[in-house]
């Protein structure tokens, strides 16, 4: 038997095997690739819930509440009216008032319908920040006071009054305060890298809130 059938039959086995195993690590590369997709939603809702309220923001404020009245004599006098403030008949206070208010995010109700999730991409959406004035408190040693000699000093029930009507100027002031704003951006530095260390990107994390109460709404629940 010659050498070169050998030889042929030889090189079309090689070419045969070299053809299989092409094919058999091109079938392989088209196999699909089955992903597993981890639900990390209860984690996050459970993670949250831990935090009944997150307090996110603190204000605190000095106040100075004055108030002026004059004793005046009113009257008519030969067909011509007067109205005359009578001598030593001045009082006038300065009352110096701290008061403390917080902001915080209330997750109560909390759950799964709080959270979307798009792919990579998942959005928190939060309550409306709450605010409550948690202090207020009187500096006694720094009050001025001036009582002409007709007049009586100031009561603890007019104080006390004062006292309510500074607390109702500071709510009313929160608009100008920023806190609500605050609050929110402070809630997102709190939850967004919480998320993020469960395999979620800081750009692919929304933290949005709900809008359901206006600001005159909040300042009205804290005056009820």
């Amino acid at each position: 038997m010659s050498i070169k059938p050998l030889f042929q039959a030889f090189c079309i086995l090689m070419l045969l095997s070299l053809t299989w195993s092409c094919n058999s690590n091109n079938n392989k590369e088209e196999l699909p690739v089955e992903e597993t997709v981890i639900d990390t939603i209860p984690q996050i809702v459970m993670q949250i819930q831990q935090c009944s309220r997150l307090y996110t923001t603190e204000v605190k404020v000095h106040k100075i509440v004055t108030h002026d009245d004059v004793v005046r004599l009113k009257g008519n006098l030969m067909s011509k009216q007067f109205n005359i403030s009578l001598p030593l008949g001045d009082r006038k206070i300065a009352i110096p008032m701290d008061a403390t208010l917080k902001a915080y995010i209330d997750f109560s109700e909390f759950d799964e319908r709080s959270i979307e999730r798009d792919g990579d991409k998942i959005t928190i959406l939060l309550p409306d920040p709450q605010v409550v004035l948690t202090s207020s408190k009187i500096n006694q040693k720094d009050i001025k006071e001036y009582v002409g000699l007709v007049r009586a000093h100031f009561s603890d029930s007019e104080m006390s009054n004062y006292e309510q009507q500074g607390r109702l100027a500071i709510i009313n002031n929160i608009p100008q305060m920023h806190i609500i704003e605050t609050a929110q951006e402070n809630a997102a530095r709190v939850l967004v890298p919480m998320i993020a260390q469960m395999g979620y990107r800081e750009e692919d994390i929304t933290i949005a809130f709900r809008k359901n109460l206006s600001i005159n709404d909040i300042i009205r629940k804290m005056k009820d």
